[in-house]
């Protein structure tokens, strides 16, 4: 099975959760493997680099993908598209909404990169809205009550009709996420395409 991990706005395949999943797979389930792909800050492109990745996988590969903050929300639009699984780690459900306050000049915390957000990101953003789920069984949310960015009652609103798994405290980076590797490879494995 290939694990698509998609990170988030800002973040990078360093960030801790895509490690700490890579490395769970890399060694409890060999057969395997675990993809973290360096997204573009430009909305379009990243859905772009993740379709193609897809498309050359899914008929070789049973193919699931994970997805944390703006991660969630590509991997909510890309699960539907391709009828895969997902599983998503404190999801933006409004991008568009939320990163409308950081239009200026922006850096990747990882990488360096400089980039100005502009209203052409918040626009492909919001085109990739997904109304309502087609799929919501092949979804799992994994959310918890602590997120210092987002406010956890709009994806547990947006994914009621999900699996939801809500935590007391934690944080937006989703706290003790090692924890929780077994459940999303559970989740995942079952719902294969």
């Amino acid at each position: 099975m290939l694990f698509l991990y998609i990170h988030g706005f800002n973040s990078s395949p360093l960030s801790f959760k895509a490690q700490c999943f890579s490395q769970f797979i890399t060694t409890k389930y060999t057969d395997d493997r675990c993809y973290i792909p360096s997204l573009s800050a430009f909305p379009v492109v990243a859905i772009r680099q993740l379709s193609m990745f897809i498309e050359q996988h899914l008929e070789q590969s049973k193919v699931a993908l994970i997805g944390s903050s703006l991660g969630g929300f590509y991997a909510t639009f890309l699960s539907q598209k391709y009828d895969l699984p997902a599983v998503l780690i404190n999801p933006v459900v409004n991008p568009h909404k939320l990163l409308i306050n950081y239009l200026a000049k922006n850096k990747n915390y990882y990488t360096e990169q400089k980039y100005e957000l502009s209203y052409e990101h918040v626009k492909q953003l919001e085109a990739l809205i997904v109304k309502q789920p087609t799929f919501p069984e092949k979804l799992m949310v994994l959310l918890q009550k602590g997120d210092d960015v987002l406010d956890y009652h709009l994806a547990e609103r947006e994914y009621a009709r999900s699996h939801l798994l809500v935590e007391a405290g934690g944080n937006h980076s989703f706290e003790n996420f090692s924890r929780h590797c077994d459940t999303i490879y559970t989740f995942l494995s079952k719902n294969r395409v």
